[in-house]
Formats: C-alpha cells, structure tokens, sequence
C-alpha cells in the first residue's frame, strides 16, 4: 500500500515474525526436526501441485479496500472484480468487470498490491522459495472438522528490495491428514519506504476433490508512515466459481482434454504514488 505522498516513507522497526496475540485453541506441542522437515516437504510439493492445477483454472475475483477514520467511517473505497486465468507459466491474466473510480485519498493502491495483499500472492508461500525459509512447530489446533497443524514462519533472510523478490512471514495452518495449508496469516516483506503492507488472513476452501485454492482474504490492519501519520485500512478479497477453463493445457492427472476457454485480457499497468 503506497501513501499519497510526496514524503519518503520510514522503515518502521526490524523485520520480524508476525505476533498473533488471540484467542485460540491451538494445543501446544513439540515435533522432532526431521519430522518438521518431512511435513514441510510434503507441504511443498502440494503447494507446488495446486499452483500448476490453478494454471488450468479460471475464477472470480472481487477486491475491496478500504480507509477508515475516527469514530469507525468510512473515508474512502476501492472496488475491482475480474474474471482470473493463469497461463501455464504462471502469467496471470484479468479481466475486469466492475472497477468504480476510487475514493481513496490517503493511499494508493496498485494490481501489484493486490497480489500482495491476498498473502503475496494467493498463495502465502512459494515452493521454490521453502528454502529461504525458518519452520517453528507451534502445535495443533482442530478448526471444524479438520485437525492441523500450526507452523510460524519467518524467512531466514530478508531478501532486498532490487531483487523483486516478496517472501511471507507469519502463520500458516497445515491439515495433518493431506499436508496442504488451508490458512495462513502474515504479511509480505520486505517493505520499503514507500510501500507498506498489511498483516492478512486467507483462508482456502477444496475445490475438485483435490486442490486447496484459496476463497477468502480478510485484513484489518494500520499502515505506520514517516510522518507519524496511522493509516487503518480493511481489505476484503473474495474468489469462487473455479473451474476448469484453458484448452492448451490438462489437469494433473486427468487424460481429458479442456474444452472451455476464456477470453482473457492482460492487467494494466501499475498506478503509480501520486
């Protein structure tokens, strides 16, 4: 999220894990370091296999942000909808269907932070990048009828911000059956002076029988600049109605092939801060 400002913004604080001071029901326990490195294994070769499945799928997605004031108003609004697909190399394309004129005045808000904003992207972690990573077992917690498990993640090193390279820090929940995450909670890093990020909540939902893609992204958050100025914003990002929907290419491990195909068209261009 960028403030609307001539101003550079200030680095607040070290980059560390994200603190989730709730209430839960997660059962404290420990598990041995070769145990965690197996789940975290699994975890990442599903990961792995519902990011190429979602190269298959179209969905909709719909975004809105908003600022809120004193006393809880609402100050300013930012609203798009687009129907989604993904290229097989992971591209993504949109199509927008409802995108309002914003109301925002105290940030600015780009398709880039969109992708941040649903947890760095929708999903919170790259498999790839599992490497980068540090995994602290937390414990178990049974959320319906799903028992998981619960793992902080912090990456072992911030990467700069020439790179381009976004990594996640934060919480995710694994279910202990399958071994995919079917939540997460944490932020993009690393900030910069001129872009801030929420701490945001997604939550998955099994589509086909077989992947975890994700439905809802929810966050509540103040975004610290230089100027001592306090932001609170919410973000509410919602996607449904997956389906099948490329004709090039096949699902995993079904010999049939796609006959639906979407029109879809590339995003623009990112808004840069005034």
């Amino acid at each position: 999220m960028k403030k609307i400002s001539s101003a550079l913004l200030l680095m607040i604080g070290a980059f560390a894990l994200v603190s989730f001071a709730q209430t839960s029901n997660i059962r404290k326990s420990d598990m041995a370091p070769p145990e965690v490195d197996r789940i975290i294994k699994q975890v990442a070769a599903n990961e792995d296999d519902f990011r190429y499945a979602l190269s298959n799928y179209v969905f909709n997605r719909s975004a809105t942000i908003q600022t809120v004031g004193m006393g809880g108003q609402i100050t300013g609004v930012y609203r798009r909808d687009s129907f989604m697909t993904f290229s097989s190399e992971g591209q993504r394309f949109e199509r927008v269907t409802f995108a309002p004129v914003s109301t925002l005045t105290e940030i600015s808000v780009t398709p880039e932070d969109l992708e941040d904003l649903g947890g760095v992207n929708p999903f919170a972690i790259e498999p790839r990048y599992i490497p980068q990573y540090n995994f602290g077992f937390v414990g178990k917690e049974k959320i319906d009828d799903l028992e998981l498990y619960v793992f902080d993640v912090t990456p072992k090193k911030i990467p700069s911000v020439s790179s381009g390279q976004r990594l996640f820090t934060g919480r995710i929940w694994v279910d202990e059956r399958d071994l995919m995450i079917v939540k997460s909670k944490g932020k993009a890093v690393p900030e910069t002076k001129r872009n801030k990020f929420p701490i945001v909540e997604t939550w998955r939902e099994n589509v086909d029988g077989k992947y975890w893609f994700p439905a809802y992204s929810f966050a509540d958050d103040e975004l610290v600049f230089d100027s001592g100025q306090v932001v609170r914003m919410r973000m509410k990002v919602t996607y449904d109605d997956y389906r099948v929907g490329r004709s090039d290419v096949r699902v995993l491990d079904t010999d049939e092939d796609i006959q639906d195909e979407p029109l879809p068209t590339p995003s623009p261009s990112p808004r840069r801060p005034q």
